[in-house]
């Protein structure tokens, strides 16, 4: 019932020609939302910024709809082209390599978080700006993409993660890309009694919405 709702809801918002920012909630709240953005359109570019794929075709002992699983689902509905699908920060512990294997083996270009510090921020977004191209494009961060020593209120997090500025610096190129919509996920206030991952979540929620701001300027342009 809620992802009925959710995709309806921003049916709606894409009918009325508005950029969201949405503020989750676990990930799986992204699935519902391309739903509503994509619709029966062509299939979405994705920026995708987190400490794990969610690409799992199953997650806490089969169930398909969870905050591990949104992009397998997201992809197998024609939502998103994983050939211009770009996750930038993958690490940590797993499951299982099912999820990776999946998504490199359906196009998806994965920077673990080793090469993202070997190469560095600049070059990545780069690569990720040419990959998605001038394609409609959704924006996922996960907040655990983020060090859990300046981010630990999320739910899985994994050490050895982005800095908060160099997330700042990197949320900051996606400017003049074509984007729709972006979310920022996974902020788990209960978990950081100090309220630093809501502020890290907020601020980077600002980040997000100056360059969608500025998208819509170009495209009214």
């Amino acid at each position: 019932d809620s992802l009925a709702r959710i995709s309806s809801f921003f049916a709606k918002v894409r009918a009325r020609n508005i950029l969201p920012m949405t503020a989750g909630g676990d990930h799986l709240v992204s699935l519902p939302v391309l739903r509503g953005l994509v619709g029966k359109g062509a299939p979405a570019a994705m920026i995708h910024f987190d400490a794990h794929t969610d690409f799992y075709d199953s997650y806490f002992g089969g169930f398909r709809f969870t905050h591990g699983t949104p992009f397998r689902r997201a992809a197998e509905e024609g939502l998103i082209d994983t050939s211009r699908v770009v996750q930038i920060g993958i690490r940590g512990t797993a499951y299982d390599g099912e999820d990776v294997e999946w998504a490199r083996a359906h196009g998806v270009r994965i920077f673990m978080i080793e090469e993202v510090m070997d190469r560095g921020h600049a070059v990545v977004m780069a690569e990720a700006r040419e990959i998605v191209g001038n394609h409609l494009c959704y924006v996922s961060f996960d907040i655990d993409g983020i060090d859990p020593s300046q981010a630990p209120g999320t739910g899985t997090p994994e050490i050895g993660g982005l800095s908060t500025h160099m997330a700042q610096r990197m949320v900051r190129q996606l400017q003049g890309l074509n984007l729709i919509g972006a979310d920022l996920v996974e902020v788990s206030p209960p978990f950081d009694p100090s309220g630093l991952t809501a502020w890290v979540g907020a601020s980077l929620i600002f980040e997000l919405l100056c360059v969608l701001a500025d998208a819509v300027v170009r495209r009214a342009a």
